[in-house]
């Protein structure tokens, strides 16, 4: 087969995955659950600077008698959200979007 060959095929092939119908619902289902998240974690990090900027004597309330602040297991939320977060989107794309990439390829060979 010649490179222009080749070349045609790819390109024939790009084109019956772009016209594929799950291709658009794989696009538009990842692009809106990544905007989901990426708002959550937005708020979340905006949130607690906004609370540093403006309310710094919550964060500084000690818990109980000890010398640990409010400002830290907030602080370690903020944290462990983003991981939460990552956890998720990495969940459902190795479930729901692979699958549904698995399913475009096959379609775009046929």
């Amino acid at each position: 087969m010649s490179k222009s060959e080749q070349t045609a095929n790819t390109l024939a092939m790009a084109e019956r995955i772009r016209n594929n119908p799950k291709f658009r619902e794989l696009s538009s289902k990842r692009s809106r659950f990544a905007w989901i998240l990426t708002i959550l974690i937005l708020v979340i990090y905006f949130g607690f600077i906004t609370l540093i900027a403006f309310n710094k004597a919550i964060l500084a309330a000690p818990i109980g008698d000890g010398v640990t602040t409010i400002g830290f297991p907030i602080g370690i939320g903020v944290i462990l959200s983003a991981i939460v977060l990552t956890g998720l989107y990495v969940y459902r794309a190795n479930g729901e979007f692979d699958d549904l990439n698995r399913q475009i390829i096959e379609e775009s060979r046929r």
